[in-house]
């Protein structure tokens, strides 16, 4: 099968580390042989790559086309205009693609089927998209996009409209199912297909050996993710004045950064709290190795990799009871979820943690039951339904 993956949740040179778990399953489904893609990965508009222009300089920097592991990935510009770019951007961003798309296909490329991640605003114009030039299409809902964005009024009927006419949905876990189906959706339409973890990429290494390389002492806790108030890294900061003996690790960039470091210092506890900055993904493993638990404080969660990524170096984690999350720590061996929210829940749930600390290669026996390969036979017979249904009715 030839398929179209389209998502602007993709990696890029500019920003090697955004949305790895869309890349990673497709890495996985091109592996299979049965299969192979091209990315469509749109980019807002800006003209300016300059320090003085904050974020949206970064819009600027992806190139306009380029491989990644073997897969051709391309980066259209759409407009996005301040303010109001919520509700026009699926028409702007399928507008943009529509000149790409047909590009690709001039090149000998006559995909199957659009294979779209993130059901607003992509998803939505992945369906435009797949109505304009006749393709079926699959979108994979994955998080924010069905728990959060559907509160405003007009996307929410764009979403549920794209859900309609898509020609099936995937979603990384039965939590999300069930609030499409909450939508309007019809269940059947609908297939879970959970991510999986790289455990070649992520796997335990010596814990001692580690933590002397990163010169870390006493138990230390590490949190995986941007720093942006979704995930809740300000509780875990938060947390440390009643764990007096814990070190807080924190892995990634954003704009948070400098109201973390003030409530740390605020709080008396910056000096054991260390701002790693963003760290390649193939450099992670070592991190997650030698902390003592992994820490996910978020708000809100489709399926959390950096939890599947923590237990398969045998490294158990603290998360929050949100959306998906009880899916992946379903076991003693996983690690343990959050009572409640709060600085305090944080801590209680790293003293029960502690109380009863699991074997480390437990941890890691519980997360190779997430390897790829059931995800990937499972997208493997759903696109072919999909595509088989389509020919079907062609031929019809």
């Amino acid at each position: 099968m030839k398929l179209l993956t389209f998502t602007t949740l993709f990696p890029n040179t500019a920003s090697p580390n955004q949305a790895i778990f869309v890349e990673t399953r497709l890495r996985h489904l091109v592996a299979s042989g049965e299969v192979e893609s091209r990315v469509v990965a749109p980019v807002p508009w800006f003209p300016f790559d300059h320090a003085g222009f904050g974020r949206y300089a970064k819009f600027a920097r992806p190139p306009r086309e380029e491989v990644r592991f073997g897969i051709h990935v391309r980066h259209p510009r759409y407009p996005l205009i301040p303010k109001v770019g919520m509700t026009s951007a699926p028409f702007f961003m399928a507008a943009a693609a529509k000149q790409t798309i047909a590009r690709i296909i001039d090149e000998g490329y006559d995909f199957d089927a659009i294979d779209a991640h993130y059901f607003y605003p992509d998803g939505v114009a992945a369906v435009m998209l797949g109505k304009y030039f006749n393709k079926p299409v699959v979108i994979t809902a994955r998080g924010s996009d069905i728990s959060l964005i559907p509160r405003h009024h007009l996307p929410r009927r764009m979403i549920v409209w794209a859900a309609q006419n898509a020609d099936a949905i995937i979603t990384v876990c039965n939590a999300l199912k069930d609030e499409l189906m909450a939508l309007g959706v019809a269940g059947d339409r609908i297939t879970p297909l959970r991510n999986g973890v790289d455990l070649a990429m992520f796997r335990p290494l010596d814990k001692e050996e580690q933590r002397r390389e990163l010169g870390l002492q006493g138990f230390t806790l590490i949190s995986v993710g941007h720093l942006v108030p979704v995930k809740g890294h300000e509780l875990i900061v938060g947390a440390l004045p009643l764990l007096p003996d814990v070190r807080l690790l924190l892995a990634g960039s954003g704009p948070e950064q400098s109201r973390l470091e003030g409530l740390a210092r605020h709080l008396g506890v910056q000096d054991r709290v260390t701002f790693l900055g963003a760290i390649p993904h193939a450099d992670l493993n070592k991190h997650y190795a030698a902390a003592d638990a992994s820490v996910l404080a978020s708000s809100r969660e489709g399926w959390a990799n950096v939890l599947l990524e923590s237990m398969a170096c045998g490294t158990p984690v603290v998360a929050s009871n949100v959306w998906g999350t009880p899916e992946v720590v379903a076991s003693p061996d996983a690690g343990i979820l959050m009572a409640e929210r709060s600085p305090e829940g944080v801590a209680q749930a790293v003293n029960a943690l502690r109380n009863a600390y699991p074997d480390r290669m437990a941890t890691r026996r519980y997360a190779e039951k997430f390897s790829w390969d059931d995800t990937t036979k499972g997208q493997i017979v759903l696109f072919k339904r999909v595509v088989n249904a389509r020919s079907g009715l062609a031929s019809a």
